[in-house]
């Protein structure tokens, strides 16, 4: 499955799954409402470099972003964000995706990669622990989950 740095045109392809996950509400701790400008300004903002991910008519199916996670002497730990389409789960594109991601952040020197609030229910939560990502804690009752009620929310991390 082709996977290419996004362009803005790729937007308007992104934000139908984009806006679905998000207003589940189920795994981002991001507003369930966030407007369609802010989400764009969320996800495609310059700092970050965007991937997205084709299926073989074309179609965008997932995208993800690679930015640094702390500035100055830092900027060397990457942060990420993927979204599947939900559709499309189960067919291992967001681990294609994250494969991807993972070899651009070495590529691109970066020395590690930190997830700040990865909701505990969430199945990729088993992707990121196969890929060698380690939980380094969790914040307790920190994310209100539509089914669960309040989750905790973990700090992962993986060397690069």
């Amino acid at each position: 499955m082709p996977i290419r740095e996004a362009t803005p045109d790729d937007w308007p392809r992104i934000w139908p799954f984009w806006h679905r996950i998000v207003a589940a509400g189920e795994t981002y701790a991001w507003d369930r409402d966030t407007s369609e400008e802010d989400a764009r300004s969320l996800w495609m903002h310059p700092a970050k470099r965007v991937y997205v991910t084709e299926d073989e008519t074309g179609a965008v199916v997932a995208s993800a972003y690679l930015t640094p996670n702390y500035a100055g002497p830092a900027a060397r730990v990457a942060n990420a964000g993927f979204m599947v389409d939900p559709d499309r789960a189960g067919r291992g594109t967001g681990r294609a995706l994250a494969e991807h991601v993972l070899a651009a952040a070495r590529a691109e020197g970066y020395r590690g990669m930190v997830f700040n609030a990865v909701v505990e229910t969430n199945p990729a939560v088993g992707l990121w622990t196969s890929l060698g990502f380690t939980i380094l804690g969790t914040v307790p009752d920190a994310f209100e989950h539509p089914r669960h009620g309040r989750v905790g929310l973990h700090v992962m991390h993986r060397a690069l």
